[in-house]
């Protein structure tokens, strides 16, 4: 069934990501754009956004109610959530379901999740979700930091672009990931561009020099720098590893 959220790529070979919401509309315009647009469009991605009303049952597709014991706002319900998996999953098929409580994202398991055939997530609203699919369905509940968010549509964008990103071939230049922040447990380098003065800001002179090996130094340098002033804490752990996928 797919709804609403019709296929944006139908690439057998791609990595396969479906979603799982209420508002398919909020994630369309970001999955066609930029870098994963381009991705879906070359088959590197199978991405399908799914309306969760369409497992809904009855006339109005009610796919929320009262929490029970009280209290405010209102809770999925577990009727269409579990219909949609059962329709959806496959044996090789990793449930994920991106709340402020789950483990931090972070890149060791952004790497984790990028060897997966199949991610389906599943975008909570409103109070979350009724705690039973979490328990039977959901296998990483991840946050993408400490707060809270009105929708978990936008927390799924976050963790898809971050996973595509070591999908190879998805991005043009696979060294942009060696320089990436957090790549090693330091943050990136300053980047600059023409002009080689602005406002009376002057571009390093190291970087017009023209040596390669003083810039990759001087670029070393830089990110050891910046970890130690902006992110002590990432010097104390262990260094993130590629998977075997």
């Amino acid at each position: 069934m797919g709804g609403i959220g019709s296929r944006v790529s139908g690439f057998l070979s791609a990595m396969k990501i479906d979603l799982l919401t209420l508002f398919p509309g909020m994630l369309r315009g970001f999955l066609e754009e930029s870098i994963l647009g381009r991705a879906v469009r070359a088959g590197l991605l199978d991405i399908r956004v799914h309306n969760l009303r369409d497992w809904a049952e009855g006339r109005h597709q009610v796919t929320d109610d009262r929490p029970f014991g009280g209290g405010a706002g209102m809770v999925l319900k577990p009727e269409p959530i579990f219909a949609a998996f059962e329709e959806l999953s496959g044996p090789e098929t990793t449930g994920v379901y991106p709340a402020p409580d789950g483990e931090p994202l972070r890149l060791p398991l952004v790497k984790e999740l990028a060897c997966e055939k199949h991610l389906l997530l599943l975008c909570g609203h409103y109070e979350g979700v009724d705690q039973r699919v979490r328990d039977r369905l959901i296998d990483r509940e991840i946050s993408i930091g400490d707060y809270v968010l009105t929708n978990g549509a936008l927390a799924a964008a976050v963790v898809i672009d971050a996973v595509a990103r070591h999908i190879p071939g998805v991005l043009g230049e696979e060294k942009s990931l060696t320089q990436d922040s957090y790549e090693g447990n330091v943050l990136s380098f300053p980047q600059y561009t023409r002009p080689a003065e602005f406002k009376g800001m002057k571009v390093p002179e190291i970087l017009l020099s023209g040596n390669h090996g003083e810039i990759e130094r001087w670029r070393r340098e830089m990110r050891e720098r910046r970890t130690r002033e902006i992110r002590p804490d990432l010097e104390k752990e262990s260094n993130n590893d590629e998977p075997d996928c």
